[in-house]
């Protein structure tokens, strides 16, 4: 099994301690959980087990710990990262350690953006873990607080990236270049779609937002380019698909005070965006007059 972890510390250690170091340990296995909570017990830490990300990210956002200790694949990858940049937003001064089960290059580069201070492969023994725990705390660094920025922030300025992306993947999708465009024929509407979906994640929850006009044309747009009501739909699942990778790419600096809302909102509005765009498709084509 691969396994992963992640360590975040604030704590001092000197030569009498005042009190346990409190330990978040995070991992979906329930035999290393015991085993590795036994273990850091057993070397003076008070531990609090989650295991799931969300319970987690609960413990985090309520309660003071001096050190995490997150399996990165919570079944999937990269949900250690969540955990361990949650951590970060909350505790900017932590130390963070990485460990990981095998030297996956793309992962430790992940982790080294997130801003980890080493990066360990198993296998790793608790009595290992513990001396790396502690040979950082008595070397505590400096660090400055983690720009925080809304999602709404995230997608105006990776914008282009993000409809590059979509290009990339429509390319590739076999039943979408059934219909030959040129890639501005494909991707012309993208940033109108973009500012809507920035206005809608920048207006309140309860806000009242117009529909997106955008969306309507592309779907009249789209039927005149001989798409099918199909190949709308899959339009815009792999538009959704690219925002969230966007966010994923950008889960150092992203807000987790208010990621959950904007991920909902950002899910409605690609629905309603949808939505508009089938209604534009399947409107009546208006024909000229010969008369």
């Amino acid at each position: 099994m691969r396994i992963a972890m992640c360590f975040a510390v604030t704590g001092h250690e000197g030569s009498a301690p005042m009190h346990k170091n409190r330990l978040l340990l995070v991992d979906d296995s329930d035999d290393l959980r015991e085993i590795f909570q036994e273990g850091l017990e057993t070397r003076g830490f008070e531990v609090v087990s989650a295991p799931t990300v969300n319970e987690a990210l609960r413990h985090i956002s309520a309660e003071d710990f001096d050190v995490l200790v997150s399996d990165l694949h919570m079944p999937d990858a990269g949900d250690g990262f969540t955990v361990v940049s949650a951590m970060r937003h909350a505790h900017p001064s932590a130390v963070t350690l990485v460990l990981s089960g095998y030297p996956a290059l793309q992962e430790a580069m992940n982790a080294i953006l997130l801003q980890a201070d080493e990066v360990l492969l198993k296998p790793v023994n608790v009595a290992t873990l513990t001396e790396h725990i502690n040979r950082k705390l008595s070397n505590p660094q400096a660090r400055t607080a983690v720009n925080k920025e809304r999602v709404g922030e995230i997608l105006e300025r990776d914008s282009g990236r993000a409809i590059q992306n979509w290009l990339s993947s429509v390319e590739r999708n076999e039943e979408l270049t059934s219909i030959s465009l040129k890639p501005q024929e494909r991707t012309g509407h993208l940033p109108l779609l973009m500012v809507d979906l920035v206005r809608r994640l920048r207006n309140p929850p309860n806000a009242t937002v117009p529909v997106s006009s955008a969306a309507r044309d592309h779907g009249r747009l789209r039927r005149t380019q001989g798409y099918t009501l199909a190949m709308v739909v899959e339009e815009s699942r792999i538009l959704q698909v690219c925002i969230f990778n966007t966010l994923q790419n950008n889960l150092g600096s992203v807000d987790f005070d208010t990621v959950l809302l904007d991920v909902m909102t950002i899910a409605d509005e690609v629905d309603s965006q949808l939505k508009q765009a089938v209604l534009g498709f399947m409107e009546p084509l208006v024909t000229k007059s010969t008369n």
